[in-house]
């Protein structure tokens, strides 16, 4: 296949922080057109690029643009359906480029057509809302977000919301939609399934909590070592519900859509979203237990506000 023409994209101001652009196409040949471009300005300005997208995406772009030293393809396979993931592994590919010495771009294209679920789709929106956040004071790189909007108008301005620059073939722009001071706009969780069964603990009641989320995973199939990883989780939320969430919190677990759910609800603040999801250094007090959580749970979500208080729910896909 010959190399698309390339979008006409002004070359940058040098760079001195993070640039996070969104790219919506429509087919394999608009995506070509956008990222090869994109690669290729990397080159010829010997800058390295790392490229995390889907393996169907990437073998299109292999068949362009071999990997060689400036040019990885990583495998998301570990974490591109597991939204509090991906944070850190962005930190770990940029950190080993720009360690280096050589500046770095990133295209980066989450699993938006396998998602499996309707908050694993508001997890991967509200995982490009906290890139800019993550990297506001690290590095300076540039990411490329591909987006496939398929006549999809309205998700791809939710996007732009999280994005300050959006590429089109004319060039590339401010995104009207973004403000960086807006907090990230949650759609409301969904409503737990019935029946639900619901559980008040404090201190001393962990085992009891252990207990019953054993029970209703059993009825669904969930035991072994999936069961043991979620108890370590639960184990992890519901302490610190007790030690910073008021000393007490409520339980409340359901199956849906092939999924265990269990949530926790509590009278604490978490005020720092992005604790959890990046990998703790030896020096870092606080945020390894929900970073733990992350790594054990197929899903995590945390809505938590001054005036709600938080709750966290932890999904677990069921066998078969």
């Amino acid at each position: 296949m010959s190399s698309p023409s390339r979008p006409a994209v002004p070359s940058p101001e040098p760079r001195t922080g993070y640039r996070h652009e969104l790219y919506p196409y429509s087919g394999p040949d608009e995506f070509l057109e956008g990222t090869l471009g994109f690669i290729q300005d990397a080159l010829d300005g010997d800058e390295a690029v790392v490229v995390a997208v889907p393996h169907r995406k990437a073998a299109l772009l292999r068949a362009e643009i071999p990997e060689h030293k400036a040019v990885r393809y990583v495998d998301t396979t570990h974490v591109a359906r597991h939204p509090g993931r991906l944070i850190g592994a962005w930190q770990e590919w940029i950190k080993e480029h720009t360690s280096q010495g050589r500046p770095v771009r990133g295209i980066g294209e989450s699993p938006w057509e396998e998602a499996r679920s309707r908050p694993e789709l508001e997890e991967l929106r509200y995982h490009e809302w906290l890139l800019n956040k993550a990297f506001a004071d690290g590095p300076a790189w540039w990411l490329l977000c591909p987006y496939d909007t398929a006549g999809e108008s309205a998700a791809v301005r939710e996007l732009a919301r999280c994005h300050p620059e959006i590429r089109t073939a004319d060039g590339t722009s401010p995104s009207q939609d973004y403000d960086p001071q807006a907090p990230f706009a949650f759609a409301p969780l969904t409503h737990p399934c019935d029946p639900y069964d619901e559980f008040v603990y404090t201190q001393g009641d962990l085992s009891a909590l252990r207990e019953k989320i054993a029970a209703c995973a059993q009825q669904h199939g969930l035991n072994g070592s999936r069961l043991r990883e979620l108890h370590l989780a639960a184990t992890e939320v519901a302490s610190n519900s007790i030690r910073h969430g008021g000393g007490r919190g409520v339980l409340r677990t359901w199956s849906e859509d092939h999924r265990l759910v269990c949530e926790f609800r509590d009278a604490g603040y978490i005020d720092d979203p992005l604790l959890g999801r990046s990998r703790p250094d030896h020096s870092q007090v606080g945020g390894r237990g929900l970073w733990l959580v992350h790594q054990l749970c197929d899903l995590v979500e945390i809505r938590s506000t001054p005036e709600a208080g938080t709750t966290v729910r932890l999904h677990t896909h069921l066998p078969g």
